[in-house]
């Protein structure tokens, strides 16, 4: 069973690969993706670490000249998927990148940890920390843009002004937001995801209304951060952002002690130590045992917990204290016998929905992250679930977006796989678990 998921991941992989850059899955998401292409490449490096390089590379390629990595690239015109590239109109950026349409947005930066990884998947090591020499200037560079745009109060914590960044686009964790956002115009707009993907599975028109006004609030301001960080009803620092940046820096500041080059450290050390601690000390809860996103504009924490409070387990974050916590609040909501683990939001609350997309459906990318932070964190027995569970959810069901996480599902016909399926980082990370 296990070489017929390797040949099938592989065969996604390849089928979805658009010729430098791969895209998440057919038809519904027709464009390269930021942090998909990461974790793709790590997948990619178990094939051929070629393809690897391309994916990145073709991601940078449309970096922007301050340093800026954005979310959508739009090498390719396609018209199943709104919003596009005349809507978000990155040109109004007076630094956004002349080759390539792009959206005005990023994503969770993880860059500097799949570099990592491909150096450690790759059996050319020397071959391949000279192609790493060649880009992580640039991914150096995203985290400066990071730490000195997006940190107003110097305290080692970047926000989001779109819960697209996050990656997890309706959690719940968003609602209290949306509740502070009062008389916002009402939108006209043509979804396309709806005709790929059954509506009860994605995020609803409401959500898109708001989701649509900080775009564009953001454009209104020609996507400068000084004006988003004045105008935007959306200012939130995001545990699961913030832990890809920290274990991103650590991953730099390793590559950059391999590659003999100094001049960066001290700097990545100054910001590393700055994000270890804010996370620790301002997103940490310790009633209820997990990291907390925290709303910069309405200054509180939002007490929901998801996948993503378990996201700094990935770096250096959690220290004895916090680690004790995170494992019992994990094994009383998240590791129990009727439920695959783990489940993008807290199964035990009523805003929990087992197959609308981030409001409760495993995803891949976060187990990944979880099962590689519980081994970080010398916690084997727990990962072992984790990598069982999601190879047995793609054995059962297939390659799928993401997964009803309960194990007994209410009708014989109906699958634990929902939204996209031949999704690439799906495939991808399957592989690296299943290498592991």
């Amino acid at each position: 069973m296990k070489e017929t998921l390797v040949e099938k991941a592989k065969t996604i992989l390849k089928n979805n690969n658009q010729g430098g850059f791969t895209i998440p899955c057919e038809g519904l998401y027709p464009f390269q993706w930021n942090w998909d292409s990461g974790f793709i490449a790590v997948g990619l490096a178990h094939i051929d670490i070629e393809l690897a390089k391309e994916e990145l590379q073709s991601l940078l390629d449309a970096q922007w000249e301050n340093g800026f990595i954005p979310h959508i690239v739009f090498h390719n015109d396609s018209d199943s998927y709104f919003p596009g590239p005349d809507f978000h109109l990155s040109k109004l950026h007076k630094d956004a990148s002349k080759k390539y349409r792009t959206t005005g947005m990023t994503q969770p930066p993880v860059l500097g940890f799949v570099l990592q990884e491909m150096y450690r998947i790759a059996e050319d090591k020397e071959a391949t920390l000279k192609f790493i020499d060649t880009i992580i200037d640039k991914i150096y560079k995203k985290h400066e843009y990071l730490y000195n745009n997006r940190d107003p109060k110097n305290e080692g914590l970047v926000y989001i002004w779109h819960n697209w960044e996050s990656g997890t686009d309706n959690s719940p964790i968003w609602d209290e937001v949306w509740e502070t956002m009062s008389d916002i115009p009402q939108y006209t707009f043509e979804r396309k995801d709806t005709t790929h993907i059954d509506a009860s599975q994605r995020p609803s028109n409401k959500e898109y209304n708001y989701y649509i006004h900080l775009i564009e609030v953001a454009k209104a301001g020609n996507y400068e951060e000084s004006v988003i960080a004045e105008k935007s009803p959306f200012l939130i620092q995001d545990p699961l952002f913030n832990a890809m940046l920290l274990a991103s820096n650590e991953a730099l500041i390793d590559l950059y002690k391999q590659l003999g080059r100094e001049e960066r450290i001290s700097q990545l050390e100054e910001w590393t130590l700055k994000t270890k601690q804010s996370l620790n000390e301002k997103l940490f809860d310790e009633e209820l045992g997990a990291y907390m996103h925290y709303d910069l504009r309405n200054e509180k924490r939002i007490q929901k917990i998801t996948s993503s409070s378990y996201a700094p387990l990935f770096s250096s974050a959690p220290e004895e204290k916090q680690l004790k916590l995170i494992l019992e609040s994990y094994n009383q909501k998240f590791a129990t016998s009727n439920l695959y683990a783990c489940a993008s939001f807290d199964p035990t609350h009523e805003d929990f929905n087992p197959k609308k997309y981030w409001r409760g459906p495993i995803w891949v990318n976060l187990n990944w992250l979880i099962y590689k932070g519980l081994l970080k964190h010398n916690q084997p027995e727990l990962a072992n679930n984790i990598k069982t569970d999601t190879i047995e959810l793609i054995e059962k069901f297939g390659f799928y977006e993401y997964f009803n996480p309960h194990r007994e599902i209410s009708t014989e016909n109906e699958s634990n796989g929902c939204g996209g399926v031949n999704f690439s980082w799906s495939a991808a990370l399957i592989l690296d678990i299943l290498k592991a």
